[in-house]
């Protein structure tokens, strides 16, 4: 369970490294509803992925630092990661697919990420960082939600419900990259 203590640690974790993203109104004139989204693009990877990678890597200790993390992801969440592990000094190994978006490929290794290409299967990217993480010591850094991972999402949400001008029924977080955008 993800307690108000931990949305505050993220928060004070996730300053200065991710952007307070603003709501843009996207609503039909002859739609009685209103629509927000959530631009999570205008971050620096363009994704919110940066949100909880960056908690994740930055509260592991030291002696996990010092090992280096590893993770599998085909784009937003790899970004995360080598961004995450580039702002703190900390080596990055991220498993992508052999189908990844070449765009997604060159922007996590332009974040400083040494990339290990497998197969197509998500099972395959999985398997093989935990085998390297074996082998080598990596700390795991996984794309699924984490206790650590977890409350860096909600103050996103939460600060978003603070500033609707109406009643919020939903929350939409678009996760396109400006790099996917451009090509």
């Amino acid at each position: 369970m993800v307690t108000l203590d931990d949305i505050r640690a993220a928060q004070a974790l996730l300053h200065g490294i991710a952007v307070r993203t603003p709501l843009f109104e996207w609503t039909a004139p002859s739609d009685p509803r209103k629509l927000f989204l959530k631009l999570e693009n205008q971050q620096p990877i363009g994704a919110f992925k940066l949100r909880g990678a960056y908690n994740k890597v930055a509260s592991l200790t030291d002696e996990e630092r010092r090992r280096g993390v590893i993770s599998y992801s085909s784009g937003n969440h790899a970004q995360g990661v080598a961004y995450a592990a580039r702002t703190l000094g900390v080596k990055a190994i991220i498993v992508m697919p052999s189908n990844a978006p070449k765009n997604k490929l060159e922007a996590t290794a332009a974040l400083g990420a040494e990339i290990v290409i497998v197969g197509p299967g998500s099972e395959e990217r999985r398997l093989r960082a935990e085998q390297l993480a074996y082998e080598h010591g990596y700390v795991i850094v996984p794309p699924t939600t984490t206790k650590r991972s977890l409350p860096a999402r909600e103050p996103s949400a939460s600060k978003s419900s603070k500033t609707f001008p109406v009643k919020t029924c939903r929350v939409l977080k678009p996760s396109l990259s400006r790099s996917a955008a451009a090509a």
